[in-house]
């Protein structure tokens, strides 16, 4: 007999909890035995000991269940894995990890997970990894212990040091501290978009290795450079008043400047397309500035003398100086205008000077030019008997039975043979008479002074000789020298 109500149902209610209690053990050693398992062999077992954390991505996903050695003396780890991320792929990492900087066993499993590229087959469950896929905790005693004891001296010198330093500054401490938080929470959202886009954060690094071969290899390019930046911030720091008069006036020039940097935005999109099409020629602009460089350092000395001929100090010795002393040759040489020369006729050329020389030598050159024309129109012709006499005369004569003939014409001036206190040897006679009388048969002429070109000469029936311009030229054809 169970005796009253109130007493059976407490004897129910306890025979219920009971079972609950025995239900549950069951399920949850029954779904242990169902989870998945892998054993990692690690070099230590990094002061794990049992039950520890296993996390993926910093979030829960199983726990440490048993630590044993090896034969060759390696921790064998065995944990559990959620469902979420079973089975584990090869390329998996696990990294014993301190889940915080100071603390005994506080330890915890970080599995690194390959992406869907680099995954490689599926691990079974009970599982293991090598040694190649784990890595251990290293404790902070073992870097201590990598140090000699002067070293160690050294760091536990530094460390008084900085707690020196920091005495009486613990309220100015506390106060910076409280921007650690946005410092730590910015560079955590940094930090999270460079781990998304692995293969950008490896070709930066790529890049920069790059980057820093180059300059390695314009060490002595660098070297002037900083050289130079250091007598350009010298020279910059001279001007504290120039200096502190800008920054003042800077607030004044960004909130005015405010509106055209935002006028830029636009300007920034409408160049985009000129950017992306000035791609190509941008990659084929590096051969050309690399010649062009070399160029430009060969030029250097070229420039320095150039520099000098441009300007150099002293008088009357560059190009300056000889430009301006070009001004007054200029005014010289032009005069006040361009060249007038006037309208007088050719025969009159004398009267067509500029006597007063008011546009410069150059004009007054022009002029004369200009007025000589027609004297060289008239002795143009003329050229063959100038350069035959110059050829000693092989250009005149004829030919006959004794061969070649000269033809020679002597000129003599108009004289009166006379002696003082002698009569006069040719007077009364007029010596024209003598010349041109039928009774001398006219052996000599006068007053040949307008002969044509080529008046020496016999025609040869052609009507070559003489020449006249077709009666262009002024002269008389009828002189002509005596003989055959």
């Amino acid at each position: 007999m169970l005796g009253t109500p109130q007493t059976a149902a407490r004897v129910l209610a306890l025979v219920a909890l009971v079972l609950v209690t025995v239900a549950l053990a069951v399920l949850i050693v029954g779904g242990d035995e169902d989870r998945y398992r892998v054993t990692a062999e690690f070099r230590n077992a990094s002061q794990l000991v049992g039950g520890e954390l296993v996390v993926v991505g910093g979030v829960q996903a199983g726990s440490v269940e048993q630590i044993e050695l090896s034969d060759d003396n390696r921790a064998l780890i065995t944990f559990t894995v959620d469902e979420e991320h079973a089975p584990l792929r090869r390329g998996t990492v696990a990294t014993v990890r301190s889940t915080s900087l100071a603390g005994i066993a506080n330890r915890r499993v970080e599995l690194t997970l390959p992406g869907p590229e680099t995954a490689g087959d599926a691990i079974d469950d009970g599982g293991s990894l090598d040694e190649s896929e784990t890595v251990s905790e290293v404790d902070l005693d073992e870097l201590f212990n990598t140090l000699n004891p002067r070293t160690v001296a050294d760091l536990k010198r530094v460390i008084k040091g900085l707690d020196d330093a920091g005495a009486g500054l613990a309220k100015e401490s506390n106060r910076g501290f409280r921007y650690f938080n946005p410092l730590l929470s910015t560079s955590r959202q940094v930090l999270g978009q460079l781990n998304s886009d692995r293969e950008a954060v490896r070709r930066l690094l790529v890049d920069g290795s790059q980057l820093s071969g180059a300059l390695a290899d314009r060490s002595g390019e660098i070297t002037e450079l900083v050289s130079n930046l250091n007598v350009a911030t010298g020279a910059i720091g001279r001007q504290r008043a120039a200096l502190t008069s800008a920054i003042e006036k800077l607030p004044d020039f960004l909130r005015e400047s405010n509106t055209t940097f935002v006028n830029l935005r636009a300007t920034a999109d409408d160049l985009e397309p000129l950017v992306v099409a000035t791609g190509p020629v941008a990659d084929r602009l590096g051969p050309f500035f690399t010649e062009f460089r070399a160029a430009a350092r060969g030029a250097a000395p070229t420039l320095r003398d150039l520099d000098q001929v441009i300007r150099r100090g002293g008088p009357d010795n560059d190009l300056v100086e000889l430009t301006r002393l070009a001004v007054p040759l200029s005014e010289v040489a032009l005069g006040e205008g361009t060249p007038d020369c006037g309208d007088t006729p050719a025969t009159d050329y004398e009267e067509a000077a500029d006597d007063d020389f008011e546009q410069g030598s150059l004009g007054e050159s022009v002029c004369a030019l200009r007025n000589s024309m027609p004297i060289l129109s008239h002795f143009r012709p003329y050229t063959p008997e100038l350069i035959g006499w110059f050829d000693d005369f092989s250009t005149s004569g004829t030919h006959d039975a004794n061969g070649g003939i000269g033809r020679i014409g002597g000129t003599f001036n108009t004289f009166t043979a006379s002696t003082s206190g002698a009569p006069e040897i040719l007077s009364p006679v007029d010596p024209a008479e003598i010349y041109g009388a039928a009774g001398f048969n006219a052996l000599l002429s006068v007053n040949n002074d307008q002969r044509c070109p080529g008046a020496l000469e016999r025609d040869p029936g052609d009507g070559s000789t003489t020449f006249t311009d077709d009666g262009r030229l002024d002269c008389d054809e009828t002189q002509q020298p005596i003989g055959p």
